[in-house]
């Protein structure tokens, strides 16, 4: 019978690469208004406020050089996370509110002894004026998502580089 002689460093690094708690966030259904399905994220701590502002700069959280810098570095991703959903549904929701109330209001113009094509005709105009009216707005809302969302990918790698090292053994 073979055995293979590991030192013990070399097992439990094995063994903490594989041990890993599950971690899973739950997607529930659309908002009717906004179209966007909230997450409810899971991780180490479970009590995570649901406002999309804290009382606190999230750069108040940096805590490297301790050993649960790891933990600081989850929570401050967990808010982030939030705020940058929260963003997103709040531009949603406003925006949808407003496109359905002009639309509604550009078919309500319409006499009622329109025909089907005069209202497709209407609509036509309408969404024409609406794209041209809101691409500032859209093209302002995109680039502030993206840079939210390469803060949150940045930190999300120190999460997973943290989590690394702790793993391999190595100090904070």
């Amino acid at each position: 019978m073979l055995v293979s002689r590991r030192s013990p460093l070399t097992l439990r690094a094995l063994r903490l690469l594989h041990s890993s708690a599950r971690i899973c966030d739950y997607v529930g259904p659309p908002d009717p208004i906004s179209n966007i399905r909230p997450v409810l994220y899971d991780g180490p701590t479970s009590t995570i406020a649901e406002s999309s502002r804290h009382p606190y700069s999230l750069n108040e959280f940096r805590d490297d050089d301790s050993d649960t810098g790891t933990d600081t570095l989850e929570y401050q991703l967990k808010l982030q996370r939030q705020q940058l959903d929260a963003f997103n549904d709040t531009f949603w929701r406003d925006t949808n509110t407003r496109f359905e109330a002009a639309k509604a209001a550009a078919v309500n113009d319409l006499p009622s002894h329109a025909t089907a094509e005069q209202r497709e005709d209407r609509l036509g105009e309408f969404y024409k004026h609406w794209v041209l009216q809101e691409t500032t707005r859209q093209r302002e809302y995109d680039s502030e998502w993206r840079r939210r969302s390469m803060e949150e990918i940045k930190l999300a790698a120190r999460v997973s580089y943290q989590k690394f090292k702790a793993r391999l053994g190595f100090a904070s």
